[in-house]
């Protein structure tokens, strides 16, 4: 394989929206072509696929059922202490922050369906890495 050719950065996106889903899929693999994006609807499956496929970096809602974004946060980190996670959520950074700084995410990006916050996710995610 030549240098020049970059591997691929494996994102998994958790969010319970599937419009999201589908539109931030395509827009970060549409923004840089390393990404390859996989979606999970849940914590459970989510865990499922850090488990089998070890991405590179988690990208999460915050306010999702059953399990929310900081009781993810607190399982990959069990297990993954490493793992970059970012929350991408409608949850305003003081929420985010105050309640999961000690269990430690890597970012955090304002969920908003804009081109300029789509770039800023890619960015978060290029720079954690």
């Amino acid at each position: 394989m030549s240098s020049s050719v970059q591997e691929a950065i494996q994102v998994l996106h958790v969010d319970d929206e599937p419009d999201f889903q589908d539109l931030t899929e395509g827009f970060l693999e549409r923004e840089d072509e390393q990404f390859s994006v996989v979606v999970a609807s849940g914590a459970t499956e989510a865990l499922e696929i850090i488990d089998n496929d070890k991405p590179d970096c988690v990208i999460s809602d915050f306010d999702m059922p059953r399990v929310d974004g900081l009781e993810f946060l607190r399982m990959i980190r069990i297990k993954y202490p490493q793992l970059p996670v970012v929350f991408f959520t409608s949850q305003d950074r003081e929420t985010i922050i105050g309640s999961a700084i000690a269990v430690g995410p890597t970012g955090y990006v304002k969920k908003e369906a804009t081109a300029e916050q789509y770039e800023f996710l890619a960015e978060q995610i290029r720079s954690t890495l």
